[in-house]
Order: C-alpha cells, then sequence, then structure tokens
C-alpha cells in the first residue's frame, strides 16, 4: 500500500490549508494514471471541470474500497496561532492518522511497516513511518502524490465555495483566498474577515 501526500494552500490570504492522504495499493498505478488522462500532472494544471471529473471517479473507487484517502482541514486560526509550517505537519500527521484508522483498511493495513509514504515538496511524515520519501515536484512525477493534489484542490476550492456564502462581499468563490488583485482591493476597502490569516495579511492592512 502506497500513501501519496499532498497540500494545497499554503499562500493564501484566507482560508484553511488542507492536507490528503490518498492510499492505494501499487497494482492500482496504472488505472490512475488512466483517470488522470494518461499523464501525471500537477492538480493546478486541470481545468476545474476535468479536475471535477476526476474527482467523482476517486470518489466511486473510494465507495468500491479500491482506494481511501483522508483530508484535513487546518484553519485560518491555527495557522495564525502556530505558524504555517506547524499547521502544515499537524494537517500531515491527521491524514495519515486517518488512513490508517479507517475501519475499512484499518484492520489489513494497520501496520506502518506495511506503508510506503510519498510525500510532495518539503513535506515530512513523523518518524513512526519508516518507509517514506518526499519527492521534489512529487505532484508531476508520482501518481499517488498527484491524486492527493487533486483531491485537496477539489476539497478546499469546495469549501471555499461554501465560505463565501457566509462571506459574499469578499468573493471567496473566485480566488479561493489568494492574494489576486481583486482580493487585496477588497480587503482595503473592507478589511479583514474572521476567515483572513492576520499572520498574512499583517503587511496589508499597513497599505
Amino acid at each position: 500500500m502506497i500513501i501519496g501526500v499532498d497540500e494545497v494552500g499554503r499562500g493564501p490570504l484566507a482560508g484553511p490549508i488542507t492536507l490528503v492522504g490518498f492510499l492505494a495499493p501499487e497494482n492500482l498505478r496504472t488505472r490512475l494514471v488512466q483517470i488522470l488522462g494518461g499523464k501525471i500532472k500537477d492538480s493546478k494544471q486541470f481545468s476545474h471541470q476535468k479536475r471535477k471529473g476526476i474527482y467523482k471517479q476517486f470518489l466511486r473507487l473510494k465507495k468500491e474500497e479500491k482506494v481511501f484517502f483522508a483530508v484535513s482541514h487546518i484553519s485560518n486560526k491555527v495557522i495564525d496561532k502556530f505558524g504555517i509550517s506547524r499547521a502544515t505537519k499537524l494537517g500531515v500527521n491527521r491524514s495519515l492518522r486517518n488512513c490508517r484508522e479507517d475501519a475499512h483498511l484499518g484492520k489489513r493495513w494497520a501496520s506502518s511497516r506495511q506503508i510506503e509514504i510519498r510525500l510532495d515538496g518539503l513535506l515530512k511524515a513523523p518518524k513512526e513511518y519508516k518507509n517514506q520519501k518526499t519527492i521534489i515536484g512529487g505532484d508531476r512525477k508520482n501518481v499517488f502524490i498527484a491524486c492527493a493534489s487533486i483531491v485537496a484542490k477539489a476539497r478546499r476550492d469546495h469549501l471555499m465555495c461554501r465560505l463565501a456564502k457566509k462571506f459574499p462581499q469578499y468573493s471567496f468563490e473566485i480566488h479561493k483566498g489568494y492574494g489576486t488583485a481583486n482580493h487585496l482591493k477588497l480587503i482595503k476597502k473592507l478589511g479583514l474577515s474572521t476567515l483572513h490569516r492576520l499572520s498574512f495579511c499583517s503587511r496589508i492592512q499597513q497599505w
């Protein structure tokens, strides 16, 4: 079994950072590549509709218990309190733990020694996972990491669209919390909401 791990939302000015662990057997590798369109790509390289379609296929595989993925949203408040690095680490730990503790898969693959962990960028798993490897640009090189990236992007975007209904004046459904020109103008005009990362927006407030 392999768990690919990736994150989405490290840089935005608002909203959570989202970590995903995507667990699947090695023998499912070819099928996953086919679902991605025959080429391993970062989630941002897919259109919204294509990404949505891929995510739906992952949901079907999960329902069939052929894969499992755990999503962890670490809030802006936690990011402000502990910093982005610690918040990211917390999300990795939660996602991996939830993969192992899943009611259907946990009994068969409960031992960390039976699982290979593949992480994107600078992410690291807890030391208890002996067989782990961090891959720079992993979402373009490893299909399990790429799948985690797709799930993370789909779930964070969906969450930001839901949150946009609570904060309609900030247009979160469009920019998803990233520091676009329009988002910066809205912050200057309206100030910060409770969804914004204060530690990321301190300089903007001084403009």
